[in-house]
Formats: structure tokens, C-alpha cells, sequence
């Protein structure tokens, strides 16, 4: 069976199944075959437990009614009106309508047979504030390379508002966010690699505008229609159905935005609500978001509260607030209000941590409310690799997914790329990180297939600031597939590097190991546990307070000889270690800041000058992105050319 049969095949089924549960209206015209004309509007009618057919009839047209103004409650609510419907930009320059409209251009066959098979052709841009960039586009299909947009394409109720903002803000960051907009707005993705604590505001305030006039046009779309459906069954009972206003995914949440913790939901909000403020929007629900997303009535925020220069700045800016990683919210959005804690299927935005979509997913065995993500927002990618990958993962495997279930869905206004099973090719992913990984490379190449094209900005590292005269070792090891890595490296490690650290006395104490894997910190502990006559303790994600206590003071005592420390350890805790005098990689950090402070923490200990201190790096290949954030990019390339 070929793809488009498969598609057919599954709406067919859904259709049915809603017409089958208990409480359902069931289709009155038995004789409808939905897989003749399955992208074209036309009445669809329901049975009624009435046997007589003038009965039938009335019933008929009063659901026809219904369907054309209320749309059975999922993609507008009760409380959506119309508003402005008379003003509305030309399909010719509206981006929104060229990309997500009835038949992009963009979307062909050819478009995504390129994507499928990952055949993109490159080029590398100047994209102003964001720097340079790579651009992508499908191979042979024709789209434009080009970054910027004739013009920003955002509503003028909600531009102007934002233009008068900028003008009492930093110019550096207004030209931030113009550029940023200027981007979105050919439609194409858009991946930020690198993010300074210093622009992830304005960046955040200009995504979230961004997204909002997504919501904004998508709903004007559907009111439109609403009235001219509504209009043109006055005027003409028995005129065709119109053909043309097929402006709907399957359910109406549009817009996901993935973030890591409750701090950082509270963040978005913040950016959201900010382009709509009071009185003309009235935001529902908003003392319970607060109470449940901010910290208790009465606690105080000890990183906030501390005293300048005891946490990194951007360690304060991560973990300020309620970091707890399990959370999901809808937020619905119509002409004057903003309503939190809204129904998944009933909302425009879902604002979420991989974690708790997944819970959510998992429990209801469903995820249809994904199905029709048409922009998708990743930020903190970096603190996202610390927690648990997989869970990003299985959320992509969901999105833009066919339905199991119909959710009242009035499949004759859905858009016809969705019911192709298309969706994925016009979404438009945006992914924030301050450094990059290979899981955040990996995901951009294999999961973001937006025919329009897609967008990597590039940055050039330099070194990272380590106190002079410190002896740095490289040490590489040979590895030709990266399946192969760990064992190549755990093997590297516990044949050559630690022998060698045991045999001399000085580098045998006083000695901390940096993991950054879990699974490896695991490895790396069971083969100390083997080795006899080393003393050592451990910190580890899992370590409980007083087990850190406990392996802090013995290793600055000099009770234990090796302190094993994974990553995320310090990702979560940012402690000060005393009692080093040789660090020890195992891989380099991902985090570049991290190695400039392992190296400064033997010089918090009175009397130790830069010849006491020694640093050994165990790298491959594979390890290029943590290598040039730490060495500079140009240092990486000799380094890896040199192996």
C-alpha cells in the first residue's frame, strides 16, 4: 500500500470511529465516500435517533449550523470573536498564508523527497546580529536562499506596541530581535547555537511575538471563513459548498514550546503576556500559573539572594526559581484574553518540559493534541542534554503525527497537506542553545524537514581563560566509528592514561576525574571499586547532601586520593572543590566554563603556584564541539589534524 492509500486508510478510520463512540452523532447520508474527495469541503451530515426522514432533514441542517459557526468547539471556542476580519494582508505578501495557506509552493514532491533523503544544498550567510549562518534548502526545489524577509511579518496591532518598547531598549538588542523576526518570517528554521545570558530576553520577547502572530492569523483565518460560510448560507441555502476554506489541523494546539524547567515556563509567559498587556487583554488563571510556576509565598531564592560572584551568573540565570522539571500548561488565546490551564485540545500554545509531556502522553496512551504543531520551540537545549535525552526524543516522535482519535474534528476545514500526512515538511522548528552538543546536531539534521529550508548559525570559539602556566596534556585516542567511542575511550583510560597517573606519586593523590557521561561515570566507578589500593570518593547527580559533604572533606584531607565527579554533578551544584592539584578529564566538558573553573579550584587552597597543577584531556575525534569551545575553534582543528 503506498502512502497516500496508508493516509487515506487511517482517516477513513478515524472518521469512523467518531461516528461509532457512544454519545456521537452518527452520519445520516450512508452513501458519503469521504476517499473520493477527501481535500474538498462538503456538508457532512450526521444521523439522528429520529427514524422519519422530514425529521432527519431539520436535524441535518441544524448540525451543518453548528459545525460552520462553533467548529465543534476545538478550533474556536465560545469566547473567540471576530475582529478586524475586513483587514487582512494580501496572500501575496502574507508569509503565513504562502507557507501554512491552502497549497505552498514550497511543498512538492521533489521538496520532500530532497529532505527525506537529506539532499540540502548549503550555502553560508551574514544574518547581521545572528552572525553567520548556514543556510539549507532542499536540493532542486527551487526555494529561496535567501534569510531575510522583504519585510517583518507581524500583525501592526501587535508591531506597533513591540516598536514602541524597542525604543526605550538597548540598540544592540532591538536590532537583535528585527533581525531575529526578519528571519522567522521567510518560514524557514531556525537553529541559535550560540545564546549569551545577555540576549536570551530580547530573544525570548521576539519568538514569543513571533509565535503569537502565528496564533493571531491562524484564528483571523478561521473567523473569516466562519462569516463567509455563515454569510453565503443566508444568502443562498441551496448554493454549492464553498471550496476554499480549509484552514485547520486536526486539533487546535498550534504552537509547542519545550523548556527544562517551571522557571523557565514562568519566563515564556512573561515574554508572551508582554506583547499583550492590560487592559485590553485579560489573562485568566494567572494568580494559580503563578503560584504553581514561581517559588512558595515566603521562600527565598538562595542563588538570587547570594552574594555577587559566588554562582556563575549563568548558572543563577538556570536554576533561579522553581526548577522542577515536571510541567505542562495550555494556554488559549482569543481577541481579549489569555486563559491558563487550558484544555490540551482546546488551547493554541502548550508550554511544557519534555518530561512532562511524555508522563502525560504515556498516561493517556495518547498524543493526538500534537498532531498539528505548526511551530516548535526548543530553548535550553543545553540544560535539556542534562537531564534525560530520550524524553526530547519521544516528543518529537509525536508531533505532526496522524491521529488516533477524530476529536470532533470537522474534517472538511482541515488543510489538505494534513490530511497528505504533510505536516511535518511545513513545520517551523526553532531551537535555542548556548553551546552545541551532538544530540542538539543530531536532532537538527534528522528531525527538522521543513521544506522551506533551515537555517544553523555558526560560531568562531577562542580559547577559554585558564590561569598561565598550567600544564595542559591533549592525550588522543583512535576511534573510527562512534559506536565504537566509549569502548575506545574507557579502554584508552584504563590502560595507558591511569597506569600511568598511579605510578607517579604526585599525580596519584590529590586527583580529581571529570566525567561527562552517566552511563561512563557509572563504568569508570565500578572499575575503581576493582582496582585495589585506591582510595576514592564520588559525586554524583545522585549523591545525597550529606554524601557530598562527607566526599568533599575527605578529599581535601587527603583521606581519599581520587574524587570522581560526572558533569551533570556540577551542572546541578556548581560546587567549589578544594584539595586539587591534578585534574583529569575523561572527555571535555560540554560546558567550556566548566574547564576554566576546574583548573582554577587548586588555586582556592593557600601556597600552590601554576607548576603544582597539571590537566590531561582524553579526546577523539568526536569530541570536536566541546574541543573548540574549550582550545578555540582554530586550536581544535590543529589538535584534530595533529591526531
Amino acid at each position: 500500500m503506498d502512502e497516500g492509500n496508508s493516509v487515506t486508510t487511517k482517516l477513513l478510520t478515524l472518521l469512523n470511529v467518531s461516528a461509532t463512540k457512544i454519545g456521537k452523532r452518527k452520519r445520516f447520508n450512508e452513501e458519503f465516500v469521504p476517499a473520493e474527495k477527501l481535500n474538498k469541503r462538503r456538508s457532512i451530515t450526521f444521523a439522528d435517533p429520529i427514524k422519519t426522514s422530514e425529521k432527519a432533514k431539520v436535524v441535518v441542517l441544524e448540525v451543518e449550523k453548528e459545525v460552520v459557526v462553533s467548529m465543534n468547539g476545538k478550533n474556536v471556542g465560545d469566547d473567540d470573536e471576530v475582529d478586524d476580519l475586513e483587514v487582512e494582508e494580501p496572500a501575496s505578501s502574507d508569509s503565513y498564508q504562502k507557507h501554512f495557506g491552502l497549497n505552498p509552493l514550497c511543498l512538492s514532491e521533489s521538496s520532500r523527497t530532497a529532505v527525506d533523503s537529506r539532499s540540502w544544498a548549503n550555502s553560508r550567510e551574514k544574518c547581521g546580529k545572528l552572525g553567520s549562518a548556514m543556510v539549507s534548502i532542499p536540493s532542486n526545489s527551487g526555494a529561496s536562499t535567501s534569510t531575510s524577509a522583504s519585510e517583518i511579518d507581524i500583525l501592526d496591532n501587535l508591531k506597533e506596541p513591540f516598536s514602541t518598547r524597542q525604543s526605550k531598549q538597548a540598540k544592540g538588542q532591538a536590532e537583535l530581535q528585527n533581525e531575529l523576526l526578519s528571519t522567522l518570517s521567510t518560514r524557514k528554521d531556525l537553529y541559535v547555537t550560540s545564546t549569551p545570558l545577555e540576549t536570551k530576553r530580547p530573544t525570548r520577547e521576539a519568538i514569543a511575538l513571533h509565535a503569537l502572530n502565528h496564533v493571531t492569523k491562524k484564528r483571523r483565518r478561521v473567523l473569516k471563513n466562519n462569516e463567509r460560510l455563515t454569510r453565503a448560507a443566508k444568502a443562498n441555502p441551496d448554493a454549492p459548498p464553498l471550496e476554499d476554506v480549509q484552514d485547520q489541523g486536526f486539533t487546535r494546539p498550534s504552537v509547542l514550546v519545550l523548556l527544562p524547567f517551571r522557571s523557565s515556563a514562568l519566563d515564556w509567559f512573561r515574554a508572551i503576556t508582554s506583547h499583550t498587556p492590560p487592559p485590553s487583554f485579560q489573562i485568566e488563571n494567572q494568580s494559580r500559573f503563578l503560584a504553581e510556576y514561581g517559588l512558595p509565598e515566603g521562600a527565598i531564592d538562595k542563588l538570587v539572594t547570594a552574594e555577587p560572584g559566588t554562582y556563575p551568573p549563568e548558572h543563577v540565570d538556570t536554576f533561579k526559581g522553581n526548577v522542577d522539571d515536571n510541567f505542562r500548561v495550555g494556554m488559549k488565546l482569543t481577541r481579549k484574553t489569555i486563559k491558563m490551564f487550558a484544555d490540551f485540545y482546546g488551547c493554541d500554545i502548550i508550554i511544557a518540559s519534555p518530561l512532562g509531556l511524555r508522563r502525560s502522553i504515556e498516561k493517556e496512551k495518547n498524543g493526538d493534541y500534537l498532531s498539528s504543531i505548526e511551530i516548535l520551540v526548543i530553548d535550553q537545549m543545553d540544560a535539556l542534554t542534562m537531564q534525560n535525552w530520550e524524553h526530547i526524543k519521544f516528543v518529537m516522535s509525536h508531533i505532526n503525527k496522524l491521529p488516533k482519535e477524530s476529536h470532533d474534528t470537522d474534517f472538511s476545514r482541515i488543510k489538505p497537506w494534513y490530511l497528505d500526512g504533510h505536516a511535518a515538511y511545513l513545520r517551523q522548528s526553532i531551537l535555542l542553545s548556548a553551546y552545541e552538543t551532538a544530540e542538539t546536531r543530531s536532532l537538527y539534521n534528522t528531525e527538522l524537514k521543513n521544506v522551506e529550508g533551515k537555517i544553523r548559525t555558526e560560531k568562531t570559539w577562542l580559547p577559554v581563560e585558564i590561569p598561565s602556566g598550567i600544564d595542559q596534556n591533549f592525550m588522543h585516542f583512535d576511534c573510527v566509528s562512534p559506536t565504537d567511542e566509549p569502548e575506545k575511550r574507557f579502554h584508552h583510560f584504563t590502560t595507558q592514561l591511569l597506569p600511568s597517573v598511579l605510578k607517579s606519586a604526585v599525580q596519584s593523590t590529590n586527583t580529581i576525574i571529570f566525567i561527562p557521561s552517566s552511563f561512563d561515570f557509572i563504568r569508570i566507578q565500578n572499575h575503581f571499586r576493582k582496582t585495589p589500593g585506591v582510595t576514592y570518593a564520588v559525586l554524583s547527580e545522585y549523591s545525597s547532601n550529606q554524601d557530598i559533604s562527607r566526599a568533599r572533606q575527605a578529599f581535601f584531607k587527603g583521606e581519599k586520593s581520587f574524587l570522581l565527579i560526572s558533569e551533570r554533578f556540577h551542572f546541578y551544584k556548581r560546587y567549589k572543590i578544594r584539595g586539587s592539584r591534578n585534574i583529569v578529564f575523561y572527555g571535555p566538558p560540554d560546558h567550556p566554563q566548566y574547564f576554566t573553573e576546574f583548573l582554577s579550584y587548586p588555586f582556592l587552597d593557600e601556597g600552590v603556584e601554576a607548576p603544582d597543577v597539571t590537566c590531561r584531556v582524553l579526546f577523539s575525534k568526536y569530541d570536536r564541539f566541546k574541543l573548540e569551545r574549550i582550545a578555540g575553534t582554530e586550536a581544535a582543528i590543529e589538535l584534530l589534524r595533529a591526531s
